[in-house]
């Protein structure tokens, strides 16, 4: 048993998500969103060397060495995976680690919306799905995979850093490639899929702008293809897809993206009112006519409307979704408060003394 599993047992007996480790630091636990302590042993370079090293690759500890962060995956066991994070630090060497379910969820049992299925039941295109760190997108997202390998007979070619979720072959061939151990980098992981015969391309991180350049081809050349933003909605998203282009060449960037995007899944994570874990909450967009008409507009302050009033169409906005929970009691009004777009809708649901002292 390497040394480091001992701190990942008392992570999965304390219900945590995430053990952070750091040299001078204590070990320390995310639990439900909040980062405890669950030792006063000091960190030192040592001891954090050993573990490190330990679980890693030489090949990938000679990276690390080098590069000064790495990414990349550990299997305890059986029954517990974790995401693996080195980097340095000002201190020195530290480390965050992630819990990666063997077992992958359901579209139900993460309680997402059942009309998310219908990004699985498309052929072409790009489906873009959304949310700050941590906030449940990888998890969501090999949901959306397992359903098409359930039900649809497809080449899936995943590129990811690094391999979370580990898929079995049911009725999809699913082939999934870590970056940069499989393939150099995620542009080269897209790039050569356009040769292997996929139908369905999941890109873990679309970070630059070649490999959203390579996206938006793939997504063109009939390709269905997934990837992940850090944005936290719809409008934010479309944005920032198009930013990272030079301004000479938005307009026709702006043009291909009405015509191949397919849908956003916006995801935060809220802390439940009653303090055990915390529920996901969706902004859904799907396209259509007035969609592309908005984007190609580069109109993408519109696009609140159109989701608003989309709800026919299987569309939801954001705070829609949090006034759900608020009203069913599944959050808190400061949670909802403090997660909410437009704020002011969710401002009278304060305590009395809480709004008096935001207005003081």
């Amino acid at each position: 048993m390497a040394q480091i599993d001992a701190l990942f047992q008392q992570l999965i007996q304390h219900g945590g998500s995430d053990l952070h480790l750091s040299e001078g630091q204590s070990a320390k636990i995310r639990v439900h969103g909040g980062i405890n302590p669950i030792s006063e042993e000091i960190l030192t370079h040592d001891v954090m060397e050993r573990m490190m090293m330990e679980i890693c690759e030489p090949r990938g500890w000679e990276r690390f060495l080098s590069k000064g962060d790495l990414d990349f995956a550990y299997e305890m066991d059986d029954d517990n995976r974790f995401r693996c994070n080195y980097f340095k630090q000002n201190l020195g060497f530290a480390c965050v680690f992630r819990i990666i379910p063997t077992k992958i969820a359901t579209l139900e049992q993460l309680n997402i919306p059942s009309v998310v299925k219908r990004f699985g039941e498309m052929r072409s295109g790009l489906v873009l799905v959304t949310g700050p760190t941590g906030s449940g997108k990888s998890t969501t997202l090999a949901a959306l995979i397992d359903y098409v390998n359930i039900n649809h007979a497809r080449h899936i070619i995943t590129v990811e850093e690094p391999i979370e979720f580990v898929h079995r072959n049911k009725k999809s061939i699913i082939t999934q490639r870590e970056v940069p151990m499989q393939t150099p980098s995620f542009k080269d992981g897209l790039r050569a899929a356009l040769r292997e015969d996929a139908d369905i391309v999941l890109v873990g991180e679309m970070r630059d702008l070649e490999t959203i350049s390579l996206a938006l081809t793939a997504a063109e050349t009939g390709l269905l293809v997934f990837g992940t933003l850090h944005t936290n909605n719809a409008r934010k998203t479309v944005d920032r897809l198009v930013d990272v282009f030079p301004s000479d060449q938005q307009s026709q960037v702006r043009t291909m993206l009405s015509a191949s995007l397919r849908g956003v899944l916006a995801q935060l994570l809220m802390k439940k009112a009653d303090g055990k874990g915390r529920v996901a909450v969706n902004e859904i967009l799907f396209a259509t006519p007035a969609v592309g008409a908005i984007i190609r507009e580069g109109a993408t302050q519109k696009l609140t409307d159109v989701i608003t009033g989309g709800a026919a169409l299987g569309m939801q906005f954001m705070d829609q979704a949090i006034m759900k929970h608020l009203q069913a009691g599944t959050v808190s009004p400061m949670e909802a408060y403090m997660k909410a777009i437009d704020k002011s809708t969710f401002k009278k649901f304060l305590p009395d003394a809480v709004r008096k002292e935001m207005e003081g």
